[in-house]
């Protein structure tokens, strides 16, 4: 076997900034010369290290990718979905990277014959060919389904070029624009709604354009000003309204417009600050989900003529333990998505009777969400059902005779038996008391621990972690390891309390309740430090950095995606996307008060002389999210200061943006590969944990 080769040595430039009486020294900012060639071969020669740190590893990455391929059906499609006259759907064929989109006439049975009139209107296939990625953005098709509208990315920077398609021909039509951020048609198919970004891909742009005219010729129907606000974009199912929202962090604000008379648009209700509203629409109402009365929203109706608060009627009250997440209007009856002690619901209201019920569900951890459902008049939900041992599944629900059907669920190829695989809930208590979530999934042969153990977190943003069934994760669970989410604050599990005590002023309780889930799985024996590896992406990658700078020697390995490592300094630079509008969720640092919180966790500013854990990180370097240049300079940093000879990897993927590589084969050899670090630092290659 070659030599290992040495880690690069990344060169200091002194870069010198004082701010609130500080001065800081940033030697590696010049690695933000994208262009630099210098900078190239930098993140190259990393790779090359990566790759050779990792060789020894390339037998079991092979096994993994064969065993995890041979669990996929590669050749698939999707359940279709009626909209108009057609069934649509997706479907995937062996060997190939991407999902082709098709559709056949609706027969009024719903049923229908294999391969009978399937027209193939979209292949991603053949759109990737000669590109090294490829990413579909929207995707809308008009009223009578005669022109679809789509957007593409392929550079991973998530800029997207907006085409529109005659579906009766296949044809191309001339119009084009760049930078969309929203589409949405407007009835009778021909004025089609849309968002742009600014510099910054805050979308910032309303349009209307009308089809055969040029870009230049559209109509600017709404423009945000407001840097810490952007827009959201869609048509309401009962296909009167479209809805854009602006919102910050904080506050909202809704423009109506009526889609046979798309030039009339009007705001349902001023912007105040700290009032979220959304609405829907559904017969002579707007529905409006508010949080008027509480963090956690209440669901209240207008008149589509009085939106105004002296016109609301209640329909759901404020419940501080329950977080109303979601509307979902339909012509009999409406669907209200909750979460109730951390857990994903589906609330059933009669339009008419106001009369509701519960939908239940089976597994002690799971995830439920609304599946496609483009039809206004139907009595059936559908939604998509999964748990840790449970492959996603595709449920229609009847509201009337409240029963329910599956239509079906992801085929998972061997000798897959979901009764080996045991799930539960657990409680790890914080430094101040706060019983935080753990959802826990092992074989149920397993015997006594400690064991192998893979935790992962976000814990950011207000969003809940959801828990998923996945069959490549039954390569680490079939080795004898422990997976487990750590449901931290900062995220949305508890609802929008639980997101307040973990953002600003206090996003430390992020990474103390973290390292408290950690410290809980070692007491309670499920795991020990030499057997625990930790995973998290983007904000998820800030925890990543974070918690090892709190407490290395509580970690075996780490793997961190795309890390938001370099806090202060990208919120320092408001000409980076995402930076000023997130100053409501992590602080403004040219604010001393701000600074100085945020100094205190940023993984970058506080990496420190001492043993770490063994690390894999990885990157890509049109990431539009998180700029390369984080994880690159926090590696480079971390290369001088560690004192131990565990592995540091740094990958940077030179062909994707923020979600790694677009093609599903791809993706899966990735898997494999931090499936293998992962294995390899835990000593489970052979199915053999280390000892503690």
């Amino acid at each position: 076997m070659p030599e290992p080769i040495a880690p690069p040595v990344c060169p200091r430039r002194s870069r010198s900034q004082t701010l609130h009486d500080e001065v800081r020294d940033d030697p590696y900012f010049w690695l933000r010369e994208k262009e630099n060639p210098e900078v190239r071969a930098h993140l190259e020669a990393e790779n090359a290290h990566a790759d050779s740190g990792l060789a020894p590893t390339a037998e079991l990455q092979d096994r993994l990718y064969t065993e995890m391929l041979a669990r996929i059906q590669q050749t698939d499609a999707e359940v279709p979905y009626r909209k108009g006259d057609w069934l649509y759907y997706t479907r995937t064929e062996a060997g190939r990277q991407y999902p082709v989109y098709c559709r056949k006439p609706a027969p009024t049975d719903t049923a229908i014959e294999d391969g009978a009139g399937e027209q193939v209107y979209l292949d991603l296939n053949q759109l990737a060919e000669g590109q090294p990625f490829l990413a579909l953005g929207h995707h809308a098709v008009n009223d009578d389904g005669t022109l679809l509208a789509y957007s593409l990315d392929t550079t991973g920077f998530r800029e997207y070029q907006l085409y529109i398609q005659d579906l009766c021909t296949g044809e191309l039509l001339a119009d084009r624009v760049g930078r969309i951020a929203g589409v949405a048609w407007a009835a009778g198919g021909t004025t089609l709604f849309y968002l742009t970004e600014d510099e910054a891909k805050r979308s910032y742009r309303l349009y209307r354009h009308t089809l055969g005219e040029e870009s230049t010729a559209d109509t600017l129907v709404f423009e945000e000003a407001d840097p810490l606000f952007r827009l959201t974009l869609f048509r309401s199912r009962s296909g009167a309204y479209v809805f854009m929202t602006s919102s910050s962090f904080t506050a909202s604000e809704v423009l109506a417009i009526s889609a046979d008379r798309p030039a009339e648009a009007r705001v349902l209700l001023p912007r105040q600050a700290d009032h979220e509203y959304y609405a829907d629409h559904h017969g002579e109402h707007f529905y409006l989900r508010t949080n008027d009365q509480g963090r956690n929203f209440r669901l209240v109706r207008a008149p589509v003529d009085h939106p105004e608060r002296d016109h609301w009627e209640e329909v759901l009250p404020y419940r501080p333990a329950v977080m109303l997440e979601e509307i979902e209007p339909f012509q009999g009856f409406l669907v209200a998505l909750e979460r109730e002690d951390g857990r994903p619901q589906a609330r059933i209201l009669d339009a008419a009777t106001g009369e509701q019920h519960r939908l239940t569900f089976p597994d002690p951890v799971y995830s439920a969400s609304p599946q496609d459902n483009r039809e206004f008049a139907t009595p059936r939900f559908r939604f998509r059902y999964q748990s840790f041992a449970t492959p996603p599944s595709v449920f229609d629900y009847d509201t009337v005779n409240r029963e329910l059907a599956l239509l079906k669920r992801q085929p998972v190829l061997g000798d897959f038996d979901p009764e080996k695989y045991v799930s539960r809930r657990a409680y790890a208590t914080a430094t101040d008391g706060v019983r935080i979530p753990i959802s826990i999934v092992q074989r149920k042969d397993l015997g006594g621990g400690p064991h192998p153990t893979l935790l992962v977190g976000y814990g950011s943003y207000g969003y809940p972690y959801p828990i998923t069934f996945s069959s490549d994760r039954l390569s680490l669970l079939d080795r004898g390891m422990v997976f487990a989410v750590a449901h931290i604050r900062g995220g949305g599990e508890m609802g929008k309390p639980w997101h307040d005590d973990g953002k600003m002023a206090r996003k430390q309780n992020t990474f103390t309740d973290f390292i408290a889930v950690a410290e809980h799985l070692i007491a309670d024996g499920v795991t020990s430090p030499v057997k625990l590896a930790i995973t998290g992406g983007s904000a998820g990658g800030l925890l990543m950095g974070a918690v090892v700078n709190l407490r290395p020697e509580l970690f075996g390995a780490v793997v961190s995606y795309v890390p938001f490592v370099d806090v202060l300094n990208t919120m320092l630079d408001d000409t980076l996307p995402l930076t000023v509008a997130e100053y409501l969720e992590w602080g403004n640092p040219n604010v001393k008060e701000h600074y100085e919180l945020m100094r205190a966790y940023c993984p970058y500013t506080n990496l420190h002389a001492g043993a770490y854990p063994a690390m894999l990180i990885r990157t890509s370097l049109n990431d539009s999210q998180v700029m390369y240049w984080e994880p690159a300079k926090y590696v480079a940093k971390l290369r001088t200061l560690k004192t131990d000879p565990s592995p540091l990897l740094f990958k940077t993927n030179l062909d994707a943006g923020h979600g790694g590589a677009s093609g599903r084969y791809d993706r899966l050899r990735d898997q494999a590969l931090d499936y293998a670090f992962i294995l390899t630092q835990l000593g489970v290659e052979a199915g053999v944990a280390p000892t503690s």
